[in-house]
């Protein structure tokens, strides 16, 4: 007869722990998941002291914001926009983000550790025969602040890859870039820790503020990730918020 007796498996001392695996990985057999704190992303830049850590977007977020920001009645329809990935780390939301119609989908990454590995999780993406993308991914390495922008419409995203000074920098990039096309520039801010600078910025006008729900499987998943630390934790949502460039007006 078996014993009733409830028996626990208890990994051997010394034994390292196998770190939890995303279902966007395992599904598409890519390395998107973990979390890197910010001081080991330096990279001798000037605004190191301005980063933040990297952790990747959960899918359920993105397409959840997508799908907002789609009934803020763009200007253009979606297959007119460039999806930018601003602070793209390893690629999770590039690869989300080409699942949907858009013209393109490009991000920018300064972290060359993080670059190389955005660029085989493309790879690896673009050979998988569960991946059906609906619009071509690149990434460029390279600073937010001097990078090409693109020169169609444009969805901005930022999953909170930098403070306050870097927001502002980058947000007078966009108003030189666009000024002559107000309403060419959306931005889906998730994690909007710095929404108030967007807010005070007469340039954009808020369409959108509020909570995101992750789906259930996100959210394990989540829970997971970060379940060795103590310093970041998971509610099962984002605070999310959207912007449109509408200029400065004459």
């Amino acid at each position: 007869m078996a014993s009733t007796e409830r028996r626990i498996r208890r990994p051997r001392a010394g034994t390292p722990k196998i770190p939890p695996v995303h279902p966007f990985d395992r599904q598409y057999g890519t390395d998107t998941g973990g979390l890197i704190r910010r001081s080991s992303l330096v990279t001798g830049h000037p605004n190191d002291a301005h980063i933040t850590a990297y952790y990747a977007i959960a899918p359920s977020i993105l397409d959840g914001i997508v799908d907002l920001w789609q009934q803020t009645s763009p200007p253009y329809p979606i297959d007119a926009y460039t999806f930018l990935d601003v602070g793209a780390g390893k690629g999770r939301a590039l690869l989300t983000a080409s699942l949907h119609p858009f013209r393109e989908v490009v991000g920018i990454e300064i972290n060359p550790m993080l670059a190389a590995i955005a660029r085989e999780n493309l790879r690896r993406f673009a050979d998988h025969p569960d991946a059906h993308p609906l619009a071509s991914a690149t990434l460029i390495e390279g600073d937010a602040l001097e990078a090409p922008l693109p020169s169609t419409p444009t969805v901005g995203f930022l999953f909170h890859p930098f403070e306050a000074p870097v927001l502002r920098r980058f947000l007078a990039r966009i108003e030189r870039h666009f000024e002559q096309r107000p309403g060419s520039f959306d931005l889906l801010y998730v994690n909007a820790e710095h929404a108030a600078v967007l807010d005070r910025n007469p340039a954009f006008v808020r369409l959108f503020n509020g909570m995101i729900p992750m789906s259930a499987k996100d959210h394990l998943a989540d829970m997971a990730e970060i379940a060795e630390q103590k310093e970041y934790g998971s509610t099962g949502d984002e605070f999310c918020t959207i912007f449109r460039f509408e200029g400065l007006g004459t």
